[in-house]
């Protein structure tokens, strides 16, 4: 009954986050114009705003948000640590990497995609690097995908430090905030096909994810291949989690709020866990990315800046509550 409730809600929630998306701006136009505007005969002020700047931005924080939703409840599960979030194999440093490598050298002025295509490039090396080197086992993973992070990191902080000129280093640490704001049909068009990928590879192995839960020992006697496992799930986070951080920069926490805020509503089955986490970081994404157009300041907050701000708080109470639960 509670997973039926949980659905409604989260279809509800998502719905109205479409529209208020779809709404919501700093042009503030009425509905019935910007409606009025779509299904004119030619182009117009309101239906340019609404077709080729809120619309590809709402279906973005959609694709976004599902992604990281999605991931962190599989990488939970997978390294059975309630702390595990996307960014912990080193894919969304690896993507951040490619991207800035775009823009620091002007790739990204001469070829609009350019910062996309390399941030999904940087997150596959990333990814390839993590597997190859953490294949021991869980802990061996998680520390090798903390070596790629700071490998990443270091590169980062080169390009800041080495940038050509003040206006590289400001787009650099602009991206770096993470946004939705001002991407278009063909940066959509680019990233989707991979997530839906990154999807396919993570929805697969929920019965291994639940086997897991046992223990590894345990997982193996039912039959899992771990290999083929860890696998699967860092192609699908590498694919998924590298595309979104390619096109909107760095997002955090929502990978690891997600999970956590649906898990009391649909237990502790991993498998159970994956589309409502998916579906509740979809709505995350777009109500955050609403609030930074009705936050009243002269410059735009970054979504990745509201979602840290957001997150932080949360992740020193799961800190706290993990510490007095332990035994």
């Amino acid at each position: 009954m509670r997973r039926g409730w949980l659905a409604l809600i989260l279809f509800l929630l998502l719905t109205a986050g479409v529209l208020a998306s779809l709404a919501i701006g700093r042009v503030w136009l009425a509905p019935s114009a910007l409606i009025d505007g779509a299904l004119a005969a030619r182009p117009t002020i309101a239906g340019l705003i609404l077709l080729d700047l809120r619309l590809p931005r709402t279906l973005l924080g959609l694709f976004v948000g599902a992604t990281l939703g999605l991931s962190g409840a599989v990488l939970q599960g997978l390294l059975r640590n309630p702390l595990a979030e996307p960014g912990l194999l080193g894919v969304s440093a690896g993507a951040a990497l490619g991207a800035v490598v775009a823009i620091y050298f002007g790739l990204s002025a001469s070829f609009v995609l350019a910062a996309p295509v390399l941030g999904i490039a940087g997150a596959l090396v990333a990814g390839t690097l993590t597997f190859a080197i953490g294949r021991g086992g869980t802990l061996t993973l998680i520390l090798a995908g903390a070596a790629v992070s700071g490998l990443a990191a270091a590169g980062l902080s080169l390009a800041l430090n080495f940038a050509p000129n003040p206006y590289a280093a400001y787009e650099i640490t602009t991206w770096l905030l993470g946004s939705l704001a001002d991407r278009d049909w063909n940066q959509v068009g680019l990233v989707v096909p991979f997530m839906v990928a990154g999807w396919a590879c993570l929805s697969i192995i929920g019965r291994a994810l639940d086997a897991l839960s046992l223990g590894e020992r345990q997982a193996e006697s039912l039959g899992i291949d771990l290999t083929r496992t860890r696998l699967l799930a860092l192609a699908g986070t590498a694919l998924a989690v590298g595309a979104a951080t390619s096109v909107t920069g760095a997002i955090g926490f929502v990978g690891l709020v997600a999970p956590h805020l649906v898990r009391p509503f649909v237990g502790h089955q991993p498998s159970r866990l994956l589309l409502p986490s998916a579906l509740f970081g979809a709505a995350l994404v777009l109500v955050a990315d609403i609030t930074t157009r009705l936050i009243p300041t002269a410059t735009e907050v970054r979504l990745g800046v509201l979602t840290s701000l957001i997150g932080t708080p949360f992740f020193f109470w799961l800190v706290v509550r993990l510490r007095r639960l332990a035994p």
